[in-house]
């Protein structure tokens, strides 16, 4: 079975964008804007706990997983390509 690489890629983006974006504004709501940089910040450059940060999350993590959904599901495919091609022969 193939994975339909752009949906998956796709998909991948959406939920990692937008679940860094409302878990930012979940922490936001309970302890306030702190500005702190946490370790996604050290990762994602300008991400902190700030309304801000959680646009900055957004794009970064809506671009990073779109590029690791994109190549996740490209070697999946190619795996399975493959082990397609062993029980054939």
């Amino acid at each position: 079975m193939k994975i339909n690489v752009k949906a998956f890629a796709l998909t991948c983006a959406i939920v990692w964008g937008v679940g860094l974006f409302a878990l930012t504004w979940w922490i936001i709501a309970f302890d306030g804007s702190t500005h702190t940089v946490t370790l996604i910040g050290r990762i994602y450059r300008g991400y902190n706990i700030s309304p801000v940060g959680s646009l900055v999350g957004l794009v970064y993590g809506f671009f990073d997983a779109l590029i690791g959904g994109a190549i996740t599901a490209w070697l999946y495919n190619m795996i399975a390509a493959r082990c397609e091609n062993k029980e054939k022969q």
